[in-house]
């Protein structure tokens, strides 16, 4: 099964450059064979908002033109999309939401539990645990950005079965050594391999109203190794890779033991 990731460079309030860059990620992918197409944390809007009433201006509800325009690339080339919008639902509230669509239309969305530095100022966080779908290519499980730092909530989405997680983020770029991964591209992999699940996750390249973006796009296996990524910051770029989503329903690490029968529950 190959999925993606798509690494792109968006602009603030550029909504039709954002969208145009979103479907030509998408159709360069269903070209390679992809099947699943991760985007970036709040795609269509960008990221970096002078304020709340900014954001609610670039809003949209899931019924949307972004949404919209998602589904029907996904039907017409049966495809799975998840990918973020800011939403804006029918009572005034204003979320950091990841949707779910595939040839059947929006099949779900979640909105970001755990918000990071000033989105506290501008969202209201979601109040449910990661989303889980059962899809054409296996059960995935979404979560967007900070909420990956989260250990309880990968191993919600690994207890619920699922086989891949799907993280649109915005990683801001932070100082490391040199020659070292990004930090978060590391917890990423962590993520991962204690759980034994597949992660995908798609990250900004570039600048916003100066921030700088990591570019940690990356696609990791369940023993926690990179198969595609992370990239450069500076420049799009679309990951590929084959995966085996059978591979993480296998939980063992041993003979004797399991990453999930080996917890000590009586411990903790």
């Amino acid at each position: 099964m190959i999925v993606s990731a798509a690494q792109l460079h968006l602009c603030i309030g550029d909504l039709d450059g954002n969208r145009l860059a979103a479907r030509r990620a998408i159709e360069a992918a269903a070209e390679s064979g992809a099947r699943l197409i991760v985007l970036p944390e709040l795609t269509a809007s960008g990221y970096v908002f002078d304020d709340r009433a900014e954001a609610m201006s670039l809003a949209e509800g899931l019924a949307g033109p972004t949404v919209a325009e998602w589904s029907g690339l996904a039907a017409a080339r049966d495809l799975v999309i998840v990918g973020g919008v800011a939403e804006r639902d029918a009572g005034g509230s204003l979320f950091n939401t990841a949707v779910v669509v595939d040839s059947t239309g929006l099949r779900a969305s979640y909105r970001k539990a755990h918000l990071w530095d000033r989105e506290k100022e501008v969202f209201t966080p979601g109040d449910a645990r990661p989303v889980l779908v059962d899809t054409a290519i296996g059960r995935i499980a979404v979560m967007v950005c900070y909420d990956l730092e989260f250990p309880e909530w990968m191993r919600f989405a690994a207890l619920g079965g699922a086989d891949i997680v799907c993280v649109p983020t915005n990683w801001p770029l932070a100082p490391r050594p040199e020659g070292e991964r990004p930090g978060e591209v590391v917890r990423a992999q962590a993520a991962a391999s204690t759980n034994r699940v597949y992660l995908i996750a798609a990250d900004r390249c570039g600048t916003e109203r100066g921030v700088l973006w990591t570019g940690g796009s990356t696609i990791i296996d369940p023993d926690g190794f990179a198969i595609a990524g992370p990239v450069s910051a500076e420049e799009p770029a679309l990951l590929v890779a084959d995966i085996e989503p059978a591979r993480a329903r296998d939980k063992s690490l041993s003979d004797r033991n399991h990453v999930f029968d080996d917890r000590r529950l009586d411990l903790y």
